[in-house]
């Protein structure tokens, strides 16, 4: 199944709706990062926020993926990145990882269509030479706080 403007339109469509709603859970997010017993205290169901969450959160994954293809790191690189930048706060890291994972993304597309003189390296190869390294580093930095 090859990606056309027409497919993109009816996906981005979908995927913009999944979005909104899925921003809409942000403040219950916030406050689970207190911790689920602070959260159930202040009113958050916590199954159905997380039950929610993981849904939207695979159709909207599943939509993209559908027109453009498996693209690792992206998705797990930037929100990192991102909430180091930015901070914990949903209502800011959400649109904040969107907008910064199109701008990698479009960075890693264009380093793989110019690296190599007359061939086009897959833009995923690029994505996890950036995003496989960047995860050896988090790992040593958290087994690194674990253990001092």
């Amino acid at each position: 199944w090859t990606a056309s403007w027409d497919k993109v339109k009816i996906t981005s469509v979908m995927i913009i709706f999944g979005i909104l709603v899925l921003y809409r859970f942000a403040w219950s997010l916030n406050v689970m990062l207190l911790g689920e017993e602070q959260a159930q205290y202040l009113g958050i169901n916590i199954e159905q926020v997380k039950r929610y969450v993981l849904v939207l959160s695979a159709l909207v994954t599943a939509a993209a993926v559908s027109v453009s293809g498996i693209i690792g790191f992206v998705g797990l690189i930037i929100p990192h990145i991102m909430r180091i930048i930015v901070g914990p706060d949903h209502r800011i890291l959400f649109p904040a990882s969107t907008l910064m994972g199109a701008v990698f993304l479009v960075l890693c597309d264009t380093f793989s269509r110019t690296i190599i003189d007359s061939v086009e390296l897959p833009v995923g190869i690029v994505t996890a030479m950036f995003g496989a390294p960047f995860f050896i580093y988090l790992l040593r930095k958290r087994r690194q706080s674990l253990y001092a």
